[in-house]
């Protein structure tokens, strides 16, 4: 089998070890009108092994969670669903279709649930690992220790309308795959942002928008661009653009100007409105949105060395504090 999520099912052969009904598969019998689907006592690691197919054990591969003996519903599973990829999971047929518009494309019969299909079979067209997170998705369960990856994520989010679930529905800062989905921001923001876009997930498209502050706007290809779309393309233009334009006004003002001294006067704090003019040209020229207030705080606190007035020193100390300050507030999400 290629692609399988070996971490999501369980494998194992002993016909002896059966201790649930055996379920029927439309269109692939045996003599007896009966696939036999053993359950196993326990989880093991390790990838498929060939058996002789007229040997009395068979190894069958189940999932980890949709197995017969799990606790995610108060009562028994009454369906079987098989991957393309050939591992069995065990479901609740008033789950899917409460959670589907569609009878789960269509899959699920239209004769009554529960004991009826308890020995039902139905072949599903995906893979273990797509078929594995849509069913976390209609549970309400989280898939976050398989650790799917993100191409695993999207593209089982992108089946979701097939089987008559919108993702809108099931991906909210409250749900188990919101929260799957984020932890993918630090390393694949564009990539996360863009999925966001796509199925209009706003919510998501915040949180993932601080990790592209770094992002150069120019790399953005026109195929992304596309992809993203002109809402979210233009809520991602002006966070920069809004950042970098503050923070050039938050550095326009010098340090106030304290009252004259015997040792300092207005001529003589000119050096210091010069120099603060010098740093924040600077720092304004390539005022980039994810700039850090550690980094501000390295370029402007350097001007005191070349002070001998204290009140200088103190002007230009609550200057850059008040600087800090309000960068740190300036929004960082679209």
């Amino acid at each position: 089998m290629e692609n399988t999520d070996w971490d999501s099912v369980l494998q194992f052969a002993s016909q002896e070890d059966i201790d649930v009904p055996p379920f029927h598969e439309r269109g692939s019998l045996d003599k007896g009108g009966q696939l036999q689907v053993p359950t196993p006592p326990q989880s093991h690691g390790g990838s498929p092994i060939a058996e002789d197919p007229n040997d009395e054990n068979v190894l069958v591969s189940v999932s980890t969670t949709f197995y017969p003996g799990a606790n995610n519903h108060s009562l028994p599973p009454d369906l079987a669903l098989l991957s393309s990829d050939s591992v069995f999971f065990y479901v609740h047929s008033d789950l899917l279709l409460a959670a589907s518009t569609n009878r789960f494309m269509s899959l699920l019969p239209e004769g009554p649930p529960k004991g009826a299909w308890h020995n039902l079979v139905v072949q599903v067209d995906e893979k273990s690992p797509i078929l594995n997170v849509i069913l976390h998705v209609v549970y309400g369960m989280s898939c976050a220790h398989y650790c799917p990856s993100f191409e695993t994520l999207s593209t089982a989010v992108d089946r979701l309308p097939s089987y008559g679930i919108q993702p809108k529905a099931h991906i909210t800062p409250s749900t188990p795959l919101y929260t799957v989905l984020l932890s993918h921001a630090p390393l694949c923001p564009l990539e996360l942002y863009t999925f966001a876009s796509k199925h209009d997930l706003f919510d998501l498209a915040v949180s993932t928008s601080p990790h592209l502050l770094s992002l150069p706007l120019f790399t953005i290809t026109d195929e992304i661009a596309t992809e993203i779309g002109p809402k979210y393309l233009r809520r991602l233009f002006f966070l920069h653009i809004g950042r970098s334009d503050a923070l050039k006004r938050l550095l326009l003002p010098p340090p106030h100007p304290h009252a004259p001294t015997s040792h300092c006067d207005f001529t003589d704090q000119k050096t210091l409105t010069r120099a603060w003019a010098l740093a924040s040209a600077y720092l304004a020229w390539d005022a980039r949105p994810d700039l850090s207030p550690s980094f501000l705080e390295s370029a402007l606190r350097p001007l005191a060395e070349h002070l001998s007035c204290d009140l200088c020193k103190r002007s230009l100390n609550e200057r850059i504090k008040n600087v800090l300050v309000q960068w740190s507030v300036i929004k960082r999400t679209i």
